[in-house]
Parts: structure tokens; C-alpha cells; sequence
């Protein structure tokens, strides 16, 4: 208990421990506020009868809120000193160097894909796929008030981006990375001495195809492999929709807002995937190709 206790307690971590209330919180407010409204069967005039003026009823809000916002940061910078350290010392490296919390799942990322994915590939994503959400969602239920039965989907599949992977990575990052980014339990002492030693596979090696050729060229075979692989994992997409192209949510979608949504459920989901492959079995590369790996 008392290494979770450093570990909660460093300056650095105060935020996070802060970030997992919060997002409990607000979590179980919107369920809790969505079920209500379910259970009353608001009708549409009623909603619009509870319309409100921005001026004064929401910016006095948020004035409060600003007002309570600043007291917790003026308190808090009196109770906890700044996680500053001694200035940059080119011989001496922080073991582990991690990035600011809110980069961490950035950082995480990094374990399990090649940079160029982790990095750029992902985050892009992310970024569109955010912007997108307005152009492809169908559903005009739920706009503007708390409602889980006109929002399930919506509601489960954003939980499991932004709570369940992203917050996560956080978390994963922060309290269970230690020297050398190896896993530590939270009440383990970090070893700045541990060494593990990793043999790292590809996907194709698990089932007996070699990536390289003795004379280091890459094994064809193994190419093809990982192909069928990443491709029949994306096609997955195109077989659900042969299968319920017929159903009303596929309809009202059409087939260009269906793929860019099944395109970005299935990146978002093989984050998960290769965690599993890379922790359980080792595994870095699914696809290993002259000019990029997967």
C-alpha cells in the first residue's frame, strides 16, 4: 500500500488520479440522466418546452464554474509544489522518460505499432474520425438531452474508444510503466536494474513461416501471410454489410458513410488487438512488408 500511495501521491499523477474520478463521475451522471429520461418518456414538446436562454441562466453557469475552477488551482498550487526537476543533464537520462500525461496513450501506442502508425497513422485518425462523427451519425434522436435507449450504440462505442482504450493507455502508462517501460504492479517497488529478456515474433513465425530467407530477404510466403491477415481483417467490414445490407440503420448509412464507420471501428479496434498479441504472445509485427510493417 504504500508504493500505491507514492505512486498516487507524486505531483505528476495528482492530475490522472483526478482524471479517473472525473471521467467515473460524469460517466454514471450521463447513464444516470439518459435512464431517467427514458423512464419518463419525455415527448419532443416537452423537451422543447425546457429550452432555456443562453444569457443568463448558461453563462452565469459557467462563470460559477470558472469562479471554482480557478479557487481549486490557486489552493492547489499552495498544497502541492510543481513537478519541476533539476535542469537537463545530456549524460543522465530518466529512467523511464515518459511524456506528459496527457500524451501518455500517444507513448503507449508506440509499444505495439511502428512509429509511423503510433505516431502519425493513429492520432490522424482519431482526429478525422472525431470530425467525421457529425457527417455520418443518422440518428437524430438524442440532440441537445440525455437519453440511453435512442443512443446505445453511439453511447457503448464512444465509451469503448475514449474510456476503455484511451483512458486506459493512461492509466496503463502512468501507474504500471516503470523503469525501462517494463510492466510493474502498482504496489511492486520499480527495479531501475530489471532486464527481461523478449523474443519478439511476427505473426507469421507463430505458425511456422520465417519472415526472412537465410540470406535476409523476406520470405514471400510470409508476405502473402500477413496480407491475407490485415486485408480478411478489414474485409470484415464488406461482410457484414453483404450480410445486413437489408437492415434500416444500413439503409439510412448508405454504403460511403457505412465504410468510412467500419473503417474507423476497425482501426480503433485493433489497438486492442495487438496489445493482446504484443503482452500474450510476443508478437510485433502482423504484417511485415519491404516498405512498411504492420
Amino acid at each position: 500500500m504504500q508504493n500505491i500511495w507514492l505512486l498516487v501521491s507524486k505531483p505528476d499523477n495528482i492530475p490522472i488520479v483526478g482524471l479517473l474520478f472525473l471521467v467515473i463521475l460524469y460517466t454514471w451522471w450521463g447513464f444516470h440522466r439518459g435512464l431517467k429520461n427514458d423512464r419518463q418518456d419525455l415527448s419532443e414538446e416537452a423537451r422543447l418546452s425546457e429550452k432555456i436562454q443562453v444569457w443568463p441562466h448558461l453563462v452565469r453557469v459557467e462563470f460559477l464554474a470558472t469562479l471554482f475552477v480557478m479557487v481549486i488551482l490557486v489552493f492547489w498550487s499552495f498544497l502541492i509544489d510543481a513537478p519541476l526537476e533539476e535542469a537537463a543533464n545530456p549524460t543522465l537520462t530518466p529512467n523511464p522518460s515518459k511524456a506528459p500525461w496527457y500524451f501518455l496513450g500517444l507513448q503507449e501506442m508506440l509499444v505495439y505499432f511502428d512509429p509511423w502508425i503510433a505516431g502519425v497513422v493513429l492520432p490522424t485518425l482519431i482526429i478525422v474520425g472525431l470530425i467525421a462523427i457529425p457527417y455520418i451519425d443518422v440518428n437524430e434522436k438524442g440532440n441537445g438531452y440525455y437519453t440511453y435507449r435512442e443512443r446505445k450504440w453511439a453511447l457503448w462505442i464512444y465509451c469503448l474508444g475514449f474510456i476503455v482504450l484511451w483512458v486506459s493507455l493512461i492509466v496503463l502508462g502512468t501507474f504500471w510503466r516503470g523503469p525501462g517501460w517494463y510492466f510493474f504492479f502498482p504496489w511492486e517497488n520499480w527495479d531501475t536494474h530489471r532486464v527481461v529478456a523478449l523474443t519478439n515474433v511476427d505473426l507469421s513465425e507463430l505458425f511456422g513461416i520465417p519472415t526472412k530467407n537465410p540470406d535476409t530477404s523476406l520470405n514471400p510466403v510470409a508476405f502473402i501471410f500477413g496480407a491475407v491477415v490485415v486485408l480478411g481483417y478489414f474485409s470484415l467490414g464488406l461482410i457484414y454489410w453483404l450480410r445486413k445490407k437489408n437492415s434500416e440503420i444500413l439503409k439510412k448509412l448508405g454504403p460511403v458513410r457505412y465504410s468510412v464507420t467500419a473503417m474507423l471501428f476497425l482501426c480503433m479496434m485493433s489497438l486492442p488487438i495487438k496489445m493482446v498479441l504484443r503482452i500474450a504472445l510476443n508478437v510485433k509485427y502482423v504484417w511485415v512488408t519491404p516498405w512498411f510493417n504492420i
